[in-house]
C-alpha cells in the first residue's frame, strides 16, 4: 500500500469452546453459538461466518465499483458464496467459490464488474494466493 493507512473499523469477537462454542462481539451485537459443520447441534460454524462476511463485502465493493465505472446495477447483485473446509494428509484447508448474479446488466460488462470488485474487495484480497477461489457469473 502507498499512503497514510486510516483505520476505519476494528471488529471486537471474544470466542470461547471454539467450534462447538460460542462467539460474541463487544458490542453485543453478534452473539451466536458455533457448531461443528454437519453437527445436529443448534448454531452456525466458521464457514458459514466466512461465506456471509465475504459475499457481503464482495457486493459492497461491486457497488462501489460500479459507481466508479458508470455502471448502473437496476437491481442489487446476488452473490451464492461456498466456503469448503477440506482436508487433505491430515492438514485442513479452505477453497471458496462465488457465483455472482447482476441482473440486468449485459454479460460482458457485469464480469469486468466482478472481476474489478474481486481486485478491491478485502477479503479477495486476503483469500488472493492463499486459497483456490473461483469467482462465477451465473
Amino acid at each position: 500500500m502507498t499512503g497514510q493507512t486510516k483505520l476505519l473499523y476494528t471488529a471486537r469477537v471474544r470466542t470461547t469452546g471454539g467450534r462447538e462454542g460460542t462467539a460474541r462481539s463487544s458490542d453485543g451485537r453478534l452473539d451466536i453459538r458455533l457448531s461443528t459443520p454437519g453437527d445436529e447441534r443448534s448454531g452456525t460454524n466458521p464457514e458459514q461466518l466466512f461465506a456471509a462476511a465475504w459475499s457481503a463485502c464482495f457486493e459492497s465493493a461491486m457497488a462501489s465499483t460500479a459507481r466508479k465505472m458508470n455502471i448502473t446495477l437496476s437491481a442489487a447483485p446476488v452473490i451464492d458464496a461456498e466456503v469448503d473446509l477440506n482436508v487433505a494428509d491430515g492438514a485442513y484447508f479452505l477453497g471458496a467459490r462465488l457465483n455472482v448474479h447482476v441482473p440486468g446488466v449485459d454479460p460482458d460488462v457485469a464480469r469486468k464488474l466482478v472481476d474489478a470488485a474481486h481486485q478491491t474487495c478485502p477479503y479477495s484480497k486476503a483469500t488472493q494466493h492463499n486459497i483456490a477461489v473461483a469467482v462465477s457469473l451465473v
